[in-house]
């Protein structure tokens, strides 16, 4: 791309800090960046017209995880690994409601239930079992018992008896959110340049040369906020996953209010606008499914469209309003990668599709790497 001096002069040039991803990470950790350097040049490099990957296209749930999930996590971690992680999730929300306020973001603290499907019969018993013990383990946390049963509050069908009910878990408006972020990074003077893809890489000595897709350019220091598409970048620890995601149209007279896991959350869905957004599915086909591509498959939307009649909205009419897919960031780990590369490389990936919970606690760990 041809620039002129003036921008080249504006944009790209004297450049403290450049973040790769205005996702949640990446606006998060510009803006620790703006509170720790007042004066300091920070850009941002956005390779989506709107942030790309997860951050604008993710279901809204404030949640910490389901029981079934922190049984699976107690099973291949200690305790102490699981009390952290929670701990981390539950400060990561606490962290965003207060950087952009339960009113911008359409916090709904309705709580969260997880179904069980009738072959899940083992897996129902276990989790009905250990409900005492959970809540005992997350009392610290909670200062009360977080997890309790409850008969099926929504008419729903093909599912075991009861729900298990999560009181601490709520829901938010995905696009106020990533709106109310970016409005916080342009109020503290981040320049954002999207539909640019960085290529490379390389640490100069004090300089970090960075190949993008139209122009290139030095920077200081080089935060990689990219999460799903990380590999693309050199970061192997991550594989993308991509879930894929569809929403009905209106739905008159709808009951449905909360967040919802299925098939130890596999399987999500929650209320939005008189609609129901239903996503998931992606254990169907983990290969075809780790891809940074975006896009629909007939296996997996077809399935999702069985579920919403069978066990959702089993005696209630519907229409598919929209489809569409998310990339995350997974690997071996659930633990999320915050490290620096390079003296003046950094990194804050692999948000394991938790990151609405823990973004913002991320970029600000990544933005405290700065040397």
């Amino acid at each position: 791309m041809e620039l002129s001096y003036w921008e080249y002069k504006s944009w790209f040039s004297d450049i403290d800090f450049t973040v790769v991803g205005s996702g949640i990470v990446g606006l998060s950790c510009a803006l620790q960046l703006r509170k720790n350097y007042p004066n300091a040049n920070i850009l941002i490099i956005e390779k989506g017209i709107l942030p790309q990957g997860a951050s604008t296209k993710n279901a809204g749930f404030a949640c910490f995880g389901s029981i079934s999930e922190i049984l699976d996590d107690l099973t291949n971690s200690s305790e102490e690994e699981v009390i952290n992680l929670i701990k981390q999730r539950v400060n990561g929300i606490n962290g965003l409601r207060k950087l952009v306020g339960d009113e911008k973001l359409e916090y709904k603290p309705w709580g969260g239930y997880e179904l069980f499907s009738e072959q899940d019969t083992s897996l129902y018993e276990e989790c009905l079992s250990k409900i005492s013990e959970v809540n005992r383990l997350l009392n610290p946390i909670f200062n009360d018992s977080v997890y309790s049963v409850n008969q099926n509050p929504f008419g729903f069908k093909n599912i075991q008896e009861n729900v298990i009910f999560n009181s601490f878990e709520g829901q938010l408006n995905t696009g106020k959110m990533m709106e109310s972020l970016l409005k916080l990074a342009y109020k503290n003077n981040i320049k954002i340049i999207n539909s640019t893809s960085v290529l490379s890489f390389e640490s100069l000595n004090e300089k970090v040369e960075v190949k993008t897709d139209k122009v290139n350019f030095k920077t200081n220091q080089l935060f990689i906020a990219t999460n799903g598409f990380s590999s693309e970048l050199g970061i192997e620890q991550v594989k993308p996953a991509r879930a894929q995601v569809l929403i009905t149209k209106p739905i008159p007279n709808l009951k449905i209010k909360g967040t919802f896991h299925l098939d130890k959350g596999y399987y999500y869905f929650r209320n939005i606008d008189d609609r129901i957004l239903f996503g998931g599915g992606r254990n169907l086909d983990f290969e075809t499914e780790e891809t940074s591509q975006f896009g629909q498959t007939k296996l997996i939307q077809n399935k999702l469209e069985e579920i919403l009649k069978e066990t959702i909205l089993p005696e209630t009419d519907f229409e598919i309003d929209q489809r569409w897919s998310g990339i995350m960031g997974v690997g071996n780990q659930k633990t999320p990668i915050i490290k620096s590369i390079s003296n003046n490389i950094h990194c804050g990936v692999r948000l394991g599709g938790m990151g609405v919970a823990i973004g913002n606690n991320i970029g600000k760990e990544l933005a405290n790497l700065a040397q």
